[in-house]
C-alpha cells in the first residue's frame, strides 16, 4: 500500500533527533578490542586527547572504529585539501624510529621508554649530547630543542635522560622529582643529598653542561637557593600536552552523537564555527522567539559555470529539547549563491547562517545540525535557551555591529519591531564598529514603568584598571508596551581591546533588581575587521498562523495543556482555511479528553487529498474514544486502506476490534503492529492477554 508522504529532511531530521538524544553507549575495554584496534590506540597514546579516547571506547563496532580513525587523522592534517596527511606520516615515522632507536637496553618497546616518547611528541632534538658515565657521574644524554611559546614551552629548553645505575634504559630526569643526586653515583654517601648547592657545583667542575640543566629546563637558569625548580613541572605538563594543545576534539563528542545520522564523508569533515543563540519578543504577537546564528569557519562552494557563480545549499535541522524530551523539530534549506567576481568579498568575510522559530517559556535545550553537501561538511549549534516568564522581565540582551530598519511583513532573524541587529556570532568588535545592545523589558507594569529602569553595564576583564562604562535608561522615555524594546548604542573605539562582560538589570523605583541578564564580547586590538554576510530564509507575516501552531505543539508536549489549547483556537482562528495542521489540532483535542470537537474538527480535513490517512485515523480515534465502535472500526480500516504499516494505526484498530469482541481479528494487527516495532509494552500486554482467551 502506499506510504504517507514525507520528505528526506523530515526523515534526516527524526533519526537525528533519536540517535543524538543519547551520547554513547557502553565503554568497552582496550584489551577487549581487536588486536588491530588495541595497537592503534598504543601508536596515538601521546597525541590522543582524554576525551577522543573516551569516545572512540564507547563506539559500537568495528565500522565506526574505522571512520573515528579516518577522522582522528583527517581533523591534525595541516593541509587537508593535499592527498598526504603531513601529520601522520610525521607521527608514524617518529614511532618507527622509536621503535628502532630505544628497543635495546630495555624490557619494553621502543616507544614505551622515556626517550622513545619525547621523540614521538617533540622529534628530533637540534642537538643531543652524550655524556658517558663515569666513577662519579651516572651516564646521561642532553636532548635540546626549540620550543613553540604558543604550546606553553620555553624558547629553548633541555632535556635530560639518564642511566640509573650505570645500565639498563634511560630515564626523564625531572628536576623538581629527581634533583641532582641522581646524577651522581653515590650522593647518598658522599654528599648531603639537601645541599643542593654543593652538589651543583661538583657536576658542574665535572660537566658544566649537564649542571646547567640539572635544576631546570632551561640552561643556565638558577633558582634561588640552588632549589631544583618547580616551574620544571609545569614546563614538564606542557612539553607532555603539547600535541594536544591545538586540537579541538570537539569533533569526537560530535561523531559519538551523530555517527548513523550524517554520512562517513561528513563526519571526517567537522566544520568549527562561532555560534550564538538568544531569546526575543516579537513586539506585535507578544511570543517569544529564538534566534541564532551559526558562522563556519570555512565556507565551500561548487561552481554552476553557466551562471559563473559559486553555490552550496546549507541543510539545517532544528531541534528543541526540554527535560530531554523533543518537542519541537523542523528542517530548512538555507541557499548560498556567489558571483564568481565577488567570491574574494565571501571568502573574506565568511558566511552567517540565521533563523528564527517560537519557543516555550521556561528551560530548553536548542541543537542545530548544519549539513554542507558542496565539502561534505557538517558543524553544530547547541544551546541553552531560558524563556523567561511572570511579570517584570528582561529579555536579551543581544549586540550587533549595525542595524536596520525591520521588515513590518516579515519575520527575520534578529529582529524586533521596528529594528533588526547585524549580529557576528564571534561577538567581536573592532575600533571602527558602532556596538548596539538591544534588551527587552517585558510584562511592565504602569507603576514599574513609571519609576523604573533598566541599568546596562560593561566592564573588562583585564585585572588592572579594567575599562567600565555604564548607562541608566528610564522605562518611562519609551511607550509603555507588553514588549518594550530598549537600545543602546556607542562606539566601539571608547573600549580599549579587552574581554568584557555585559550586565542587563531591571531596577524598580526603589533600586531593587527585578531580573538580571548577560552578555560577553571582545573589543579586538585591530582597527576594523570583516563581518560575515547573514543568509536565512524569511517568513512573511501572513503566515503567522504556523507560528501558533508550532508553540500550541510545544506547550503540549511539556503538558501545559490550557497554554496549548489557547494557542491551538488561536492559531485555527488567523487561517481556518488552512488544513495541515488540523489532524494534529485534533489529536490534542482526543487527548484532552474532547472526543466530540475533535470530530466536529477532523472533519475540515476531509477533502484535503494530502490528509486521507490523517483523516480515517483521528477520525477513527476520536469515534473509538466516544465508544462508537462500529464507525470507529470502520473509519480506521479505511486508515489501513491508505496505508497498511503504521503501528500506532493497528493499535488502535487492534483496541477497538478487541472492544468489540473480535478478537482473531484483534490479535491479528496487533501481532502485525508487534512486528513492525517490538518495543510496544501496552499493545504486547493486549496481544498477550486476548492470546490467553
Amino acid at each position: 500500500m502506499p506510504k504517507p508522504s514525507t520528505s528526506p529532511a523530515a526523515s534526516i531530521l527524526a533519526l537525528l533527533l533519536v540517535l543524538g538524544a543519547a551520547s554513547g553507549g557502553q565503554k568497552v575495554k582496550p584489551e577487549s578490542l581487536a588486536p588491530a584496534y588495541q595497537e592503534w590506540l598504543k601508536l596515538t597514546t601521546y597525541v590522543m586527547t582524554d576525551k577522543e579516547k573516551a569516545v572512540f571506547l564507547e563506539l559500537a563496532n568495528d565500522r565506526e572504529r574505522d571512520i573515528f580513525i579516518e577522522a582522528f587523522w583527517r581533523i591534525r592534517d595541516p593541509t587537508p585539501g593535499t592527498p598526504a596527511n603531513e601529520f601522520k606520516e610525521e607521527h608514524l615515522r617518529r614511532v618507527a624510529e622509536a621503535n628502532r632507536r630505544y628497543r635495546g637496553g630495555s624490557t619494553r618497546e621502543g616507544w614505551m621508554t622515556d626517550r622513545g616518547r619525547m621523540l614521538i611528541i617533540l622529534g628530533t632534538p637540534a642537538t643531543v649530547e652524550t655524556i658517558g658515565g663515569s666513577a662519579e657521574l651516572v651516564p646521561t644524554e642532553l636532548w635540546s630543542y626549540y620550543g613553540d611559546p604558543a604550546k606553553g614551552l620555553p624558547n629553548h629548553f633541555v632535556l635530560v635522560f639518564y642511566q640509573r645505575g650505570g645500565a639498563g634504559e634511560y630515564r626523564l630526569y625531572d628536576p623538581w622529582n629527581d634533583g641532582p643526586s641522581r646524577l651522581l653515583v653515590q650522593a647518598a654517601t658522599k654528599y648531603d643529598v639537601t645541599d643542593y648547592e654543593g652538589m651543583y657545583e661538583r657536576i658542574y667542575e665535572l660537566q658544566p653542561d649537564l649542571a646547567l640543566v640539572s635544576l631546570s629546563l632551561v640552561p643556565g637558569q638558577i633558582p634561588f637557593g640552588f632549589q631544583p625548580s618547580m616551574e620544571a613541572q609545569a614546563q614538564m605538563t606542557a612539553i607532555l600536552e603539547s600535541p594536544k594543545r591545538a586540537i579541538n576534539d570537539g569533533y569526537a563528542t560530535h561523531f559519538l552523537n551523530y555517527r548513523g545520522v550524517v554520512s562517513t564523508e561528513y563526519l571526517t569533515n567537522v566544520l568549527e564555527g562561532a555560534s550564538e543563540a538568544v531569546v526575543l519578543f516579537d513586539p506585535l504577537s507578544g511570543l517569544p522567539y529564538a534566534h541564532f546564528a551559526m558562522a563556519p569557519q570555512r565556507l565551500s562552494l561548487d561552481y554552476y559555470e553557466p551562471k559563473n557563480e559559486y553555490y552550496c545549499v546549507f541543510q539545517m535541522d532544528v531541534s528543541l529539547r526540554a527535560g530531554g524530551k523533543i518537542i519541537y523539530q523542523y528542517s530548512k534549506d538555507i541557499p548560498i549563491n556567489v558571483p564568481a567576481d565577488r567570491l574574494p568579498d565571501a571568502e573574506d568575510k565568511g558566511i552567517v547562517l540565521q533563523d528564527t522559530f517560537p519557543v516555550v517559556e521556561g528551560s530548553t535545550k536548542l541543537t542545530v545540525l548544519f549539513r554542507n553537501p558542496a565539502g561534505k561538511e557538517f558543524a553544530v549549534l547547541e544551546k541553552d535557551l531560558e524563556v523567561p516568564s511572570g511579570m517584570a522581565r528582561l529579555a536579551g540582551p543581544v549586540l550587533g555591529y549595525g542595524e536596520t530598519a525591520g521588515r513590518k511583513d516579515a519575520f527575520l532573524p534578529f529582529q524586533a519591531g521596528e529594528t533588526r541587529l547585524h549580529v557576528d556570532p564571534k561577538m567581536t568588535f573592532a575600533a571602527s564598529d558602532e556596538i548596539r545592545i538591544l534588551v527587552q523589558a517585558i510584562g511592565i507594569s504602569e507603576a514599574l514603568w513609571t519609576a523604573g529602569s533598566v541599568r546596562a553595564e560593561v566592564r573588562g576583564l583585564r585585572p588592572q584598571s579594567p575599562v567600565r562604562k555604564e548607562w541608566t535608561l528610564l522605562l518611562k522615555d519609551q511607550p509603555r508596551r507588553a514588549v518594550q524594546n530598549l537600545g543602546i548604542s556607542f562606539p566601539a573605539a571608547e573600549l580599549s581591546p579587552d574581554y568584557y562582560d555585559l550586565t542587563v538589570t531591571l531596577l524598580d523605583g526603589g533600586g531593587a533588581a527585578k531580573d538580571v541578564r548577560t552578555g560577553h564580547f571582545v573589543v579586538s586590538p585591530e582597527k576594523s575587521i570583516s563581518h560575515p554576510i547573514a543568509y536565512a530564509r524569511t517568513l512573511p507575516r501572513t503566515g503567522e498562523f504556523l507560528h501558533f501552531y508550532d508553540l500550541a505543539g510545544q506547550y503540549a508536549r511539556i503538558g501545559a495543556a490550557e497554554r496549548a489549547e489557547a494557542l491551538y483556537a488561536k492559531a485555527r482562528s488567523l487561517n481556518p482555511g488552512y488544513t495541515a495542521k488540523i489532524p494534529e489540532y485534533a489529536a490534542f483535542l482526543i487527548q484532552r479528553g474532547k472526543p466530540e470537537q475533535a470530530l466536529t474538527l477532523i472533519e475540515a480535513a476531509k477533502d484535503d487529498p494530502k490528509l486521507p490517512f490523517s483523516y480515517f485515523h483521528i477520525k477513527g480515534r476520536a469515534l473509538l474514544a466516544l465508544g462508537r465502535l462500529d464507525a470507529a472500526a470502520a473509519a480506521l480500516e479505511s486508515a489501513n486502506r491508505v496505508f497498511n504499516s503504521d503501528t500506532a494505526l493497528l493499535g488502535d484498530l487492534g483496541r477497538c476490534y478487541a472492544r468489540m469482541g473480535r478478537t482473531q481479528e484483534a490479535l491479528t494487527v496487533l501481532r502485525a503492529s508487534l512486528k513492525l516495532n517490538p518495543d510496544q509494552p501496552e499493545i504486547k500486554d493486549l496481544a498477550d492477554r486476548l492470546a490467553k482467551k
